[in-house]
């Protein structure tokens, strides 16, 4: 497969399964719509790894084999992937450091093992690794202005995974993930059977309070992102903040609510976000 077509491949996935993020895509010129088009594929090849409901001996020997794949791919420039012609193209006009992709792999590892977190601390570097370190190949593809930009762009990422895990509670349970730090559940007196039956109590709504502020303290700091990289770049960032908030701000709207229904944005919803980001 050609440069060409392996964007072409990726886009196409993009376009298809990147729901809230090909959104923001859309407002990036199309240079850097493809590039980041070839970066969600591979996210997406990893997260298939660990969601295809094999068993996780058969998702250990996938990943091993993803992770050779990928090892060939950066170092040797193995191309035997449809999404790698295009990524490779990507790496080397935006200069991406070839480390991230190996910590996305490390994340993705994880996932693959009993989750539980006993403090913050420990959660954190499991956030970098699978949302952090997408958000800075972001920004060598917006390509931004100063080093320090980096901190913030790490902290978006946060931002992004403590909504998702806080999202997608329920159904991360039911899988055996608890990504909810066990000092926190412990804080607020609400267990991991509480969780396991899915039990909302005034307890329950404590804790969902508490770890949406701290989401709301890592939103605070990526605020200034837009204005730190480049200015065709800038619409596309506010809209993918504003989308990931907005779940953030649907849920505290909810009183936490996160156990009876999936909360998602509607259409109109994401609309509103754009218009208000032109």
């Amino acid at each position: 497969m050609n440069i060409a077509e392996s964007y072409r491949y990726c886009s196409s996935m993009a376009r298809s399964q990147a729901k809230n993020f090909y959104t923001s895509f859309l407002f990036l010129p199309r240079e850097k719509r493809n590039a980041i088009s070839s970066v969600y594929a591979f996210m997406r090849a990893c997260d298939d790894i660990t969601d295809n409901g094999q068993s996780n001996e058969f998702r250990k020997k996938s990943l091993h084999q993803w992770k050779e794949k990928v090892k060939k791919f950066l170092e040797e420039g193995d191309l035997n992937h449809p999404i790698f012609p295009s990524l490779q193209d990507t790496i080397h006009q935006f200069k991406i450091p070839h480390s991230y992709f190996y910590e996305i792999l490390e994340g993705v590892q994880m996932d693959l093992e009993p989750i539980r977190f006993s403090r913050f601390t420990e959660l954190y570097p499991y956030c970098y690794k699978v949302a952090s370190v997408v958000g800075l190949i972001c920004l060598y593809i917006f390509r931004f202005k100063e080093a320090s930009t980096l901190e913030h762009g790490e902290a978006c990422g946060i931002a992004f995974q403590l909504t998702n895990i806080l999202r997608d509670l329920k159904e991360d349970a039911e899988m055996g993930r608890i990504y909810l730090p066990q000092e926190d559940m412990t804080k607020f007196k609400y267990s991991e059977n509480d969780l396991i039956h899915f039990k909302i109590n005034e307890n329950f709504i404590a804790l969902m309070k508490f770890e949406s502020e701290r989401a709301e303290s890592f939103y605070q700091k990526a605020a200034v992102l837009p204005e730190r990289i480049d200015p065709d770049s800038q619409r596309a960032i506010k809209v993918m903040i504003g989308i990931y908030h907005g779940i953030l701000k649907k849920i505290q709207a909810k009183n936490y609510d996160v156990l009876s229904e999936r909360i998602r944005l509607s259409f109109w919803e994401k609309v509103k976000i754009v218009i208000s980001n032109l």
